[in-house]
């Protein structure tokens, strides 16, 4: 449940996820300071925007006073590793230099569990170690793990791959008859529905006794054949063909059992679901 108290919070970043987080914590009484690189042009959202490119220092004018939380959620502008540790490493830095440390009773940042290798289709939770198999898991786990060495109380969530509205690209790929995928030997897949995802940052930012790690990811990792042939079948396309896994996600079924034991639960437990109400399909 968040915060009934009106706090000042910082998104940084502020894209599809950080709306729907900036909506959720307006409608909970607090006042929403939301930083990315190009405004939009007429407000009306009750947001305070503020314009600046985390990777550039002399971008960022001068910020809010009295910051009580900061959210950490920018979105790299190209997958390139030096984007990434710009974006990551050093904006991270940057900005918390910036803010009054004394005030910030939580910062919340945004990962991913590409930290995470390979399991061979096991369990991973928060206590599985990381060994991300690229540059972005790599860059991101450095954050984390600088964060986590600051003296400001601090949140990863580790969030499984978004979908939801605007985020159709795989239905896209389907009907074009332009995915494969491995049958024989099952790859597993993780995902979470933006919506859940805007929940749990929110969630996690005004928890109280947070724990520094969580994974955000639904009920239910499914074998990726079984998620692509319902979603081919919702869509109308055909079915993928037999192919190798992709490249650089490790085969693994992500837990969200501590999550969950916070006090939060997704709207969307299984993909297959989320999904057909995206398409206006019956589960």
């Amino acid at each position: 449940m968040l915060a009934t108290t009106g706090e000042r919070v910082l998104l940084a970043g502020c894209g599809d996820v950080g709306l729907r987080v900036a909506r959720r914590l307006r409608a909970a009484g607090h006042t929403v300071f939301a930083l990315r690189r190009c405004p939009p042009a007429e407000g009306g959202d009750g947001l305070h925007w503020l314009a600046g490119d985390l990777t550039a220092p002399a971008t960022l004018g001068p910020l809010p006073e009295d910051i009580t939380r900061l959210v950490y959620l920018p979105a790299p502008g190209a997958r390139e590793r030096a984007v990434y540790e710009a974006v990551f490493l050093d904006g991270l830095r940057g900005l918390l230099e910036r803010l009054n440390r004394s005030r910030l009773a939580r910062v919340l940042f945004v990962s991913s569990s590409a930290v995470y290798g390979d399991q061979d289709g096991g369990w991973v939770d928060e206590d599985t170690p990381p060994a991300p198999p690229g540059f972005n898991g790599a860059v991101l786990l450095e954050a984390e793990r600088w964060l986590a060495t600051q003296d400001v109380p601090s949140t990863a969530l580790r969030l499984a791959g978004l979908y939801g509205p605007g985020r159709l690209q795989l239905i896209e790929r389907l009907r074009a008859g332009r995915v494969a995928v491995p049958r024989e030997r099952p790859h597993w897949a993780n995902r979470i529905h933006v919506e859940d995802a805007a929940g749990a940052i929110a969630h996690l930012s005004f928890l109280s006794g947070a724990r520094p790690l969580y994974l955000g990811v639904d009920d239910t990792p499914l074998p990726l054949h079984v998620l692509y042939d319902r979603l081919a079948s919702l869509a109308g396309a055909p079915l993928p063909a037999e192919g190798a896994p992709p490249t650089g996600v490790g085969s693994k079924r992500l837990s969200n059992a501590r999550l969950r034991a916070s006090g939060w639960s997704p709207l969307w437990p299984d993909a297959r679901s989320g999904y057909a109400a995206l398409l206006g399909r019956e589960p």
